[in-house]
């Protein structure tokens, strides 16, 4: 019996490979994961994945919309297999740390633009910052 993630990529029209099935099961793992530690992930199940293979198939899975790639300013690229509901995130200004914040208000995309451009909007990409609990509480201790 197919595993949910075979399954997956099946639907999205891939082939599944052994990379595949291993990237995709550490993005789900690993919300918000940099590529160094999907990468590390992958490796410490099947040593016989090559960093370029990771990097390849995060962009095919991204093109097939089972992972999400964010990169908020200031940081590498980060995946997450939460995808289609156009939700936000919310970043750590001191230690990076991301979370995700469900939509601000009303349906997709969430906001409405000022001014279009005759664009058809259907996605809206909002990044909160700030301080995460933990800094809060450590710059708290210091002050």
């Amino acid at each position: 019996m197919p595993t949910d993630v075979e399954r997956d990529l099946r639907d999205a029209g891939l082939r599944v490979t052994r990379p595949r099935v291993a990237v995709l099961a550490a993005v789900r793992e690993s919300a918000h994961a940099d590529t160094d530690s999907l990468i590390r992930h992958v490796r410490s199940a099947d040593a016989e994945v090559s960093h370029q293979a990771v990097y390849d198939v995060l962009r095919v899975l991204t093109a097939a919309g089972l992972v999400r790639r964010i990169q908020p300013s200031g940081s590498v690229a980060r995946y997450e297999a939460r995808v289609g509901d156009n939700h936000h995130h919310v970043v750590c200004r001191s230690c990076g740390a991301i979370a995700d914040v469900d939509c601000a208000v009303g349906d997709a995309p969430c906001l409405t633009a000022s001014n279009d451009a005759g664009f058809t909007i259907d996605e809206a990409e909002v990044v909160y910052w700030g301080l995460c609990p933990s800094c809060t509480a450590t710059a708290r201790s210091t002050s």
